[in-house]
């Protein structure tokens, strides 16, 4: 797993087994209340991002992650007076909670529902995406998302789109949509990162894949950077609330994180980073 120290103003992969798991193990209350005191005395903060969820997390041509979460970890740790250091851990381990002090904070497109809402914080909203099927530009067997009924799709393991492609995905946001299954059945094809999705996707529908489950922006992205190879299949298939996330316990830091994205809000910042890397505004 990679590490990058960041100052504060300049620029997920490890696999879930059950050894690695037992090493974060530990009572997430020993850990209450000491994060806000932790960032500050190292004068550093640690924040997972995706490790290929362009545009929003990304290693680009430099070798350096970059993106609008990327932009938006550095804002937070700037507001804190303190570096920045990025992380890109499996989400499995992220999603399973009990960080044990090795995060401070999850600027990862994190979709909250009930099942991580048991072992994470879910801290404040910062965007809002509508869910997308994108398929190969020439396939014109799906025309609507019904069509990707008993298809091979991708999505990337342990995310919020598997669960969705389960028909098991319970949001916990207060006020977010009944979630909607137009579809029946999946064939659902797991894959370590998005990136590697859509390159199987880029070889032709029915090849490997007929079809890939990705946020619109993200889907968007590759449109733009793959002119003609991807299309968007029918209506987004619900929107998608994306909050920052913490480990359980410490409230005094979740809510200076909380402060700290209101300000970011307030002052145009956020919309700033949105356009730059989205060309919208999806922060409001």
């Amino acid at each position: 797993m990679r590490s990058l120290s960041l100052p504060a103003g300049g620029t997920r992969r490890m696999f879930a087994g059950i050894v690695a798991a037992s090493l974060f193990q530990l009572p997430s209350a020993l850990y209450a209340g000491e994060t806000l005191d932790r960032v500050l005395a190292k004068k550093a903060m640690v924040v997972v991002v995706e490790p290929g969820y362009p545009p929003f997390s990304f290693l680009n041509g430099q070798n350096q992650m970059a993106g609008f979460d990327v932009d938006v970890a550095k804002a937070v740790a700037a507001r804190l007076g303190v570096t920045l250091r990025v992380d890109t851990p499996a989400c499995e381990l992220v999603n399973a909670g009990n960080w044990g002090g090795r995060w401070d904070v999850c600027i990862c497109s994190m979709t909250p529902d009930k099942r991580k809402a048991k072992v994470l914080d879910f801290v404040v909203p910062y965007y809002q995406s509508p869910v997308v099927v994108v398929t190969a530009a020439p396939n014109k067997t799906l025309q609507s998302t019904r069509d990707v009924s008993g298809r091979r799709i991708g999505v990337e393991h342990g995310s919020t789109y598997e669960r969705y492609l389960q028909h098991d995905l319970d949001l916990s946001v207060p006020g977010s949509a009944k979630i909607a299954y137009p579809f029946g059945r999946v064939r659902i094809v797991p894959y370590g990162s998005e990136d590697l999705a859509y390159q199987d996707l880029a070889l032709g529908a029915g090849k490997r894949l007929d079809a890939v489950v990705s946020n619109r922006s993200t889907a968007k992205y590759r449109m733009d950077m793959a002119p003609g190879k991807f299309r968007i299949v029918g209506q987004p298939l619900y929107a998608e609330p994306n909050w920052i996330a913490a480990d359980k316990g410490d409230q005094e830091w979740q809510q200076k994180i909380r402060v700290i994205i209101g300000d970011l809000k307030a002052d145009g910042t956020l919309a700033r980073i949105s356009l730059k890397w989205l060309g919208e505004d999806i922060t409001r």
